[in-house]
């Protein structure tokens, strides 16, 4: 098909009405705001791809050329999701994108020729239906901006210097740290809907405790000398972005456990430095994504995935664990892609450790692309479980 640029534009924005309308109700629904920000920049990737490239490039537009693009504009949201820190579960992203490209296809193959008779002829001009279009798309973002913006927590603003802990939070709010703001004694979240950002935890039982709240993002947070975990988290939903969680000398604390979540919605732990401790990052019956994450110096494993758990390990660095590199274990399943993990040894006395990555207890586990050097065995299966390498 031939497609003027305006015609590109008014396809556009008309294709992704019933788009922004799913993002409005899974927004609600999960009160979160990212699918309304990823469907944000699907629109604006690609209103300058049409603008910018398509135009010029494609006089003539095949309908096979969708698929490659689609993947193209895909590969750019993913990016600019990251960039512009829009803190989505990957697999939900990717499927209202999809979802959102399949609208797409079958409104500019079916849908807009049978409501528009000259809409070929006319290089996918669509009239009124595209002012139309175009003003439904607008309010819908304007609404939800306006709604968003009502919505926002108070911003809580911590003096730089020593605060007493514990730090009780009990209502929805941002709580963000001055350079050299530092709680001592642990923070403990009893609300849903709460960021804590650039504070540094000191002691504690736990450093950070969440337990029983949703929707919680601690982001460039620092933890050191708790006593059992340096964020604890049970039956809830968490963001963890940027975080360090300093358990030397803490052989039997935890740098990260989120446990018993499953039903609360995907946690995730991104871009997180974890030293010391029995467990680096550590899941039991969770939802998760853990990756971008550096953990060393562990004691007994340094990524788990444990206790009917499902999630993706990626793009993490494990160094100088002893044990156990990643654990996906009792009956739990999990995909392990991208990962180095150097340097693990064996624990003297205990059985099946040294590995780089163990799957074992009726788990199975997906590996693609992982560096394992230097560790006493690669990568193993056993007690009835499953590794299928890709």
């Amino acid at each position: 098909m031939s497609y003027t640029l305006r015609g590109r534009i008014e396809s556009r924005l008309a294709a992704v009405v019933p788009v922004v309308a799913a993002a409005l109700v899974i927004a609600l629904a999960e009160h979160r705001w990212w699918p309304v920000e990823a469907v944000g920049l699907m629109l604006g990737v690609g209103l300058a791809l049409d603008a910018l490239v398509y135009h010029h490039v494609f006089r003539y537009q095949p309908g096979w050329a969708a698929l490659p693009l689609g993947a193209l504009e895909l590969g750019i949201v993913v990016a600019a999701m990251r960039a512009a820190g829009v803190a989505a579960p990957l697999a939900e992203a990717v499927g209202l994108f999809a979802g959102g490209w399949l609208v797409a296809q079958l409104l500019g193959h079916i849908g807009f020729p049978l409501l528009r008779l000259g809409y070929a002829e006319e290089g996918g001009e669509l009239g009124r239906l595209g002012v139309v279009g175009v003003a439904v798309v607008a309010a819908a973002f304007a609404a939800a901006g306006a709604t968003a913006y009502a919505q926002l927590p108070p911003v809580v603003h911590l003096a730089a210097g020593v605060h007493a802990g514990p730090l009780v939070i009990d209502r929805r709010e941002v709580l963000v740290g001055a350079p050299g703001a530092v709680v001592r004694g642990g923070i403990i979240v009893r609300a849903n809907d709460v960021t804590i950002r650039n504070v540094a935890i000191v002691g504690g039982v736990n450093g950070i405790t969440v337990a029983g709240y949703r929707r919680v993002v601690l982001d460039h947070v620092s933890v050191s000398g708790a006593k059992l975990d340096g964020i604890h988290v049970r039956s809830g939903s968490v963001r963890i972005h940027d975080c360090t969680v300093d358990m030397l000398g803490r052989p039997l604390g935890q740098g990260i456990d989120i446990s018993y979540t499953m039903g609360y919605g995907m946690s995730m732990v991104d871009g997180c430095t974890v030293v010391g401790g029995m467990d680096g990052i550590v899941t039991h019956v969770t939802m998760s994504e853990i990756a971008h994450n550096h953990v060393s110096r562990t004691g007994m494993r340094a990524l788990s995935m444990t206790e009917m758990s499902m999630g993706t390990i990626k793009n993490n660095t494990v160094t100088n664990a002893h044990g156990l590199g990643i654990l996906c274990n009792d009956r739990s399943i999990c995909e392990i892609e991208r990962n180095t993990v150097t340097g693990t040894r064996a624990v003297p006395g205990l059985t099946s450790t040294g590995w780089g990555v163990l799957v074992t207890f009726f788990s199975e586990a997906k590996l693609h692309d992982n560096a394992l050097e230097s560790n006493p065995r690669a990568a193993g299966a056993i007690d009835n479980s499953i590794i299928e390498n890709r």
